[in-house]
């Protein structure tokens, strides 16, 4: 009896079945992948470039209402945020003392 017991109990003994994955595991040749990875370049530097020229249009806007001594002179992405802190530090500073 115990030998029958143990089958009916089944887990152990019975094989596993493997579940088919759907959807977006499907192979995928080689030339489909190059032109995925390649669209996918595409749009990440494009995404980038758009970035770029959203920090730049707006580093641009704040040089035009920061108090420049050379009015030529065009400071760096650097240059412009530390002259920025600093000059808000001073108006803040003034605030402060007045």
């Amino acid at each position: 009896m115990p030998a029958e017991a143990a089958s009916s109990a089944g887990g152990a003994e019975a094989p596993r079945e493997r579940r088919r994955r759907r959807g977006r595991a499907r192979a995928r040749t080689e030339a489909l992948l190059h032109t995925l990875k390649r669209s996918r370049r595409v749009k990440a530097n494009d995404r980038e470039r758009n970035r770029m020229h959203h920090l730049n249009a707006a580093l641009d806007e704040l040089r035009s209402v920061l108090p420049t001594f050379p009015d030529d002179t065009k400071l760096t992405k650097i240059e412009t945020l530390r002259f920025a802190y600093n000059y808000i530090w001073a108006l803040s500073e003034t605030l402060r003392l007045a």
